[in-house]
């Protein structure tokens, strides 16, 4: 093989998305045998974070997770829903939405989110997510909390961070 035909092979690797590397993710947000992808989408956006009492410790506070707020758009960069919360809900522009219940999170990178895998609720609505039945989050940049100091001084103050990930969408085959 040439120069030129591997760099159109890399260029074609590059293409593949690599969440549907299911080999590569962690065991533990893998998604079941017997389901395929019915829509792959990045969501854009941000998570906020507020600085709260830590829970059943007295005197301490941490950044406790609010919410997040992204657009989701598919491969082409078109947007074709939302992700808001709480609850944690994926939205497509024909109004059916999806709710569901974490099952899983596995370390991704430092500085950035960790893998999920969410057992989603019966769709409402007719359309995109319709029959979707597992979510999972990959290809993750940021969303962590933040790196400014969370004391009781500066309790209920909010903090907002970028992110961005890949949502794939699963539904049995």
């Amino acid at each position: 093989m040439n120069a030129r035909q591997l760099i159109c092979l890399a260029g074609l690797l590059a293409t593949v998305p690599a969440a549907l590397a299911q080999t590569s993710l962690p065991d533990s947000i893998k998604v079941p045998d017997g389901h395929k992808v019915a829509l792959e989408t990045t969501g854009v956006g941000e998570i906020t974070y507020e600085c709260r009492d830590k829970a059943n410790a007295a005197g301490q506070t941490e950044w406790f997770f609010v919410g997040p707020k992204a657009v989701l758009n598919d491969r082409s960069g078109k947007q074709v829903g939302t992700y808001f919360g709480p609850p944690a809900t994926w939205q497509a522009k024909d109004g059916s939405k999806v709710t569901g219940t974490q099952l899983a999170v596995a370390p991704s990178s430092p500085g950035n989110l960790p893998y999920q895998l969410v057992k989603a609720n019966p769709a409402e609505g007719k359309g995109a997510m319709s029959g979707v039945s597992y979510i999972q989050r990959v290809a993750l940049k940021g969303g962590v909390a933040p790196s400014a100091e969370c004391t009781t001084a500066n309790k209920g103050k909010q903090e907002v961070v970028k992110y961005q990930a890949d949502y794939i969408f699963w539904a049995a085959s």
